[in-house]
Parts: C-alpha cells; structure tokens; sequence
C-alpha cells in the first residue's frame, strides 16, 4: 500500500478536517508506531503502520457517509464539550466517525453536514474553493442603504476583514428586519460579529444553503444523507453549474 501524509490518513479516517488534523498531530496527540509525531506530511502506510490519536486506534474508513442535519439552537458542533452541553453530532443515528464540515454556534440553528470525508471537508470549508453558505438572519432594527453597501464591501473588525457576497433584505419583523445573506467564505461567528460592529446585533440565524445543498423541509433534529448529485455538487462545483 501506498504511503500518505499522516494528516491526510486522519482526516481520510475522519478523524477530524484536514486543518484541524494539522493542529491535533501539532498538540502531540498523534503517535506512529508508539512515537509521537509533531509533523503533519510525515508519512505513513495504513495497514501497516500503527496510528494512534490519543490513546485510540485509527483504521481508514471501508464507507464514506455524507450526512445533513437540521441543527436547533442549544447545540454544540464540537464533538466533544467540557461544560456538558448537547452536542449536533448526537441527533445522527450513526455509529460511523464523523465530524462536522465547518461549524454554526451554539445559539445558531439550520444546515450542518457531518462526513469522515476529510477531502471533502476540506473543499467545502477551504476558502479557495468558494463554497457558498446561505442564511436567514434577523438583525435589531433595519440596515440602511450604505451599511448593505458596508456588509459586501467589508467590515473590519479587530484587524480581521469580513465580507458578504450578498446580502438581501426580506421583511421586517416588529421592529428588526429579516436578511438573506450569502457568504463564500466561513470565519467564525462572522454575521454576528459584523452585526455587533454596525450596531445591528445578530437577533436569530438559520444556515438554509451549503453550496448545493438546500435545508429545504427537513425538520428539525432530523438529519438525512445527502444524495450523490448533492455529494458531486460538492466536489466539482463548477461542472455541477454547467
């Protein structure tokens, strides 16, 4: 069998993402052959070698699973929680290792997708590739013209620039208004932080769209797989457009 950098084999396994297997193999929680290893391209041949994460045995998946819940608010997408709150990944009755493709905040509700396809996770999360996120958003009050105009142009906030590829405005809502807005990239907790930085905080928020996959009227708590024109969509956008 052929070799592979150790990082791409944990994802590969779904272990984690592929960034986020970078940081764990840099932590030392990853052991080759019962030696801790600190380089994520050193690398290794599943089968043959013995790959350890914490403690634990990794063994490259036999199926890929490509999963899409409906996440409620009060749930964490980490697999795991020091304070003990809920965690999204246990509304998926699977036992497959999966972990979350990107992220939406405890307080947050809408589209997540769970996979143990690290390439995959990679391309829908690396913003090289683009992947368009969709949201519905209420915001305290109503924007004006030109702070639409700031949320595609750029709000800096704390050295960081933050950017909307669209933004539309729907209906208001007493006395905030309702948004939908379109991202190509992923930084966290970013409508809210742009929101807090205009003076119209974040009041609710539902991830409706990544990239070809639509929340449409799954309920929610629910999850289902996605189909093979939606996993396709994914990996080759631009065709899946053609």
């Amino acid at each position: 069998m052929d070799a592979e950098r150790l990082s791409k084999f944990l994802s590969r396994s779904g272990v984690a993402s592929r960034r986020r297997a970078d940081e764990i193999i840099r932590e030392g929680e990853v052991t080759v052959n019962g030696t801790v290893v600190l380089d994520p391209y050193y690398r290794v041949v599943p089968g043959r070698d013995m790959i350890l994460v914490q403690g634990r045995k990794v063994q490259a998946p036999s199926h890929l699973y490509f999963i899409t819940l409906n996440k409620p608010k009060g749930f964490i997408s980490d697999l795991s929680d020091p304070r003990g709150r809920r965690l999204a990944r246990d509304l998926i009755a699977s036992e497959a290792m999966l972990f979350p493709v990107g992220r939406l905040d405890y307080t947050s509700e809408g589209l997540m997708l769970f996979t143990n396809d690290g390439d995959l996770a990679n391309r829908v999360t690396h913003p090289r590739f683009g992947v368009e996120k969709e949201y519905l958003l209420k915001v305290k009050g109503k924007l004006t013209d030109p702070e639409i105009v700031l949320f595609t142009r750029g709000i800096t906030v704390q050295g960081t620039l933050y950017r909307a590829k669209h933004i539309v405005p729907l209906k208001p809502s007493l006395q905030n208004f309702w948004y939908r807005v379109v991202l190509a990239e992923g930084k966290n907790r970013m409508l809210r932080l742009m929101g807090d930085a205009i003076g119209h905080p974040v009041l609710k928020l539902q991830r409706v769209r990544i990239g070809p996959v639509h929340l449409g009227g799954l309920a929610l708590g629910a999850s289902r797989p996605l189909t093979p024109t939606e996993i396709r969509g994914l990996v080759q956008p631009e065709q899946s457009r053609r």
